[in-house]
């Protein structure tokens, strides 16, 4: 029997394939990982927002790359029509909560308005045979966001909805991607998905927001780590672990192995960010600490998020690899090795190649 990782590298391999996103974070670990397997990859996202950056840390050789914004529609159809691509990944978004808060409007035109813009110019691909539109865990209308209901543990059936802009846009966009998929793309025979995934962590993230990035630079400067909810609760998982998911999902729907439209994709169990800084401070060997600062804008983000994933690993044998205690191990070794000036192309493949290997086990 082929093993899960060598079956990805022979569907992947040659296929040329559209990447939006492939500036930032996960996208620049998708693109790694679809190098690696030998895609043709182009890429269309906006520049990289920080500095430094896991795009221009990696310096992947794709085989095009349109810096560009998935708001200006002549855009997005010129660089379909020149990529021609047999399949995409649809990782572009405004993915962040509190900035939703303060650019609600130009957070709905990038992630509702933008999707709508790529399937709109992908209807006329014709060498296309699959997309795969990246939502998020809080596409789903969260009833435990005042926590009067308890915890909620979100399976693919349950409402889409969103309280802030950020997750309204993320719910939307599952209805554009359902949409475009049901009117346009359904009677070619080329699924148009969507992967649900929790909240993703790992080697270098440096975003506004992110609790490693402030974990870090807190490390960096022996500060306290400064908390907004300690206690929030989130399905924590390597970036790579949603990744493996998106690519198995999507060939899985290319080949018509599955049925479903939508799948989550998160860890067995959720944990607090106090647990998570805790966790990362200990693997760091580092006494910097954590306070409380609280939510100096007043903007609420909900308390408790977890994702159900049963279904994707019944209908694609995809599974969570690494426990919260190996991610933050292995984030710790990545961001290490950048502060030591080491190659961190080398050091991404490397930690690519190790979650292979971890696939390919029973």
């Amino acid at each position: 029997m082929t093993s899960p990782s060598k079956n990805l590298h022979q569907f992947w391999s040659g296929k040329r394939v559209l990447l939006t996103g492939h500036t930032g974070f996960k996208g620049s670990w998708a693109g790694a990982w679809l190098k690696r397997m030998g895609a043709e990859v182009h890429g269309f996202a906006l520049a990289p927002e920080t500095d430094p950056n896991l795009h221009d840390l990696l310096d992947l050789p794709y085989a095009s790359e349109c810096i560009a914004d998935l708001r200006d529609r002549d855009a997005v159809v010129d660089a379909v029509k020149a990529v021609d691509p047999q399949l995409v990944l649809h990782m572009a978004a405004q993915p962040l909560v509190r900035r939703g808060y303060r650019e609600p409007v130009e957070t709905m035109a990038t992630n509702i308005m933008g999707t709508a813009h790529l399937l709109d110019a992908l209807r006329t691909s014709e060498n296309l045979l699959g997309v795969l539109v990246v939502t998020s865990d809080k596409a789903y209308d969260n009833d435990s966001y005042d926590q009067a209901h308890g915890d909620v543990i979100f399976r693919e059936g349950d409402a889409l909805g969103g309280r802030d802009p950020y997750s309204a846009s993320k719910g939307a966009q599952e209805i554009v991607a359902r949409s475009f998929g049901q009117s346009f793309f359904r009677a070619k025979s080329i699924p148009v998905v969507t992967a649900r995934a929790g909240n993703v962590i790992g080697g270098g993230d440096w975003s506004e927001d992110r609790l490693m990035t402030d974990i870090i630079a807190a490390i960096a400067t022996n500060q306290a780590v400064m908390l907004r909810s300690p206690e929030a609760t989130r399905p924590w998982q390597h970036v790579l672990e949603p990744v493996a998911g998106y690519l198995m999902f999507l060939q899985a729907a290319v080949e018509g192995r599955v049925a479903e439209t939508a799948l989550n994709f998160g860890p067995d169990t959720s944990n607090t960010v106090a647990e998570v800084v805790d966790l990362m401070l200990a693997h760091w060997g580092s006494n910097s600490g954590r306070v409380t600062d609280g939510d100096g804008d007043g903007k609420k983000e909900a308390r408790t998020l977890a994702l159900d994933s049963s279904l994707a690993k019944s209908v694609l044998g995809w599974q969570p690899r690494l426990d919260l205690a190996s991610c933050i191990e292995w984030i710790a070794h990545w961001h290490k090795a950048q502060l030591a000036s080491q190659t961190m192309t080398q050091m991404t493949q490397a930690q690519i190649a190790s979650y292979e290997d971890l696939m390919d086990r029973k």
